[in-house]
């Protein structure tokens, strides 16, 4: 008896390669990209004009309102540890103090130990290399959500409308009025 072997069948390899490649294509095509680039929207201040003398950046020490977070999350203000929960109120309080009298809309206690107007108050906000990001994201929230709340207010009881109904240069005189003004740094020690 003879024993015949079989010869398999074999495929074309060069082909596979084609249809992976027409497949890779197809979802590099398709995919869906995202439009919006995510983070913390900032605007930096517009650089010193050349051949011009800029302000030196001297600030009254009673306009900064010191934010520190250090390696362990603990959040200090002036040198106390406060919650996360008590910022936002604070936050406001010194945003809208009022101590020179020059804010007509403002609401603030004019404390003279606080800052003088909106347009001069400056939050200072440091962070250890070792903070959380995600606390460090919740006390960017809470200072947020103070400025969008005096915002807010200004945008009902000045221009009496809300502000999702704002135009353009409403919207830039709500802004005007509670710039935010926010200083980062890294803690040193």
């Amino acid at each position: 008896m003879r024993t015949s072997r079989r010869q398999s069948p074999q495929v074309n390899a060069g082909s596979m390669a084609d249809i992976a490649f027409l497949l890779l294509i197809f979802f590099l095509v398709t995919a869906a990209i995202p439009e919006k680039d995510e983070g913390i929207t900032r605007k930096l201040p517009p650089p010193c004009p050349p051949n011009t003398i800029c302000d030196d950046g001297t600030i009254k020490q009673r306009n900064v309102l010191e934010v520190k977070i250090n390696s362990k999350n603990e959040l200090w203000v002036e040198n106390e540890i406060i919650d996360i929960e008590e910022l936002k109120d604070i936050a406001i309080a010194f945003l809208d103090n009022n101590g020179d009298n020059t804010c007509n809309y403002c609401n603030g206690l004019k404390d003279n130990n606080s800052s003088d107007n909106p347009s001069k108050a400056v939050i200072s906000l440091n962070n250890d290399k070792l903070t959380s990001y995600k606390f460090y994201i919740q006390v960017q929230d809470e200072l947020t959500k103070a400025y969008y709340e005096l915002r807010n207010n200004y945008s009902e009881t000045i221009i009496k409308k809300p502000s999702n109904k704002l135009t353009k240069k409403e919207l830039k005189q709500v802004k005007d009025a509670y710039p935010f003004i926010l200083s980062e740094a890294e803690i040193k020690n």
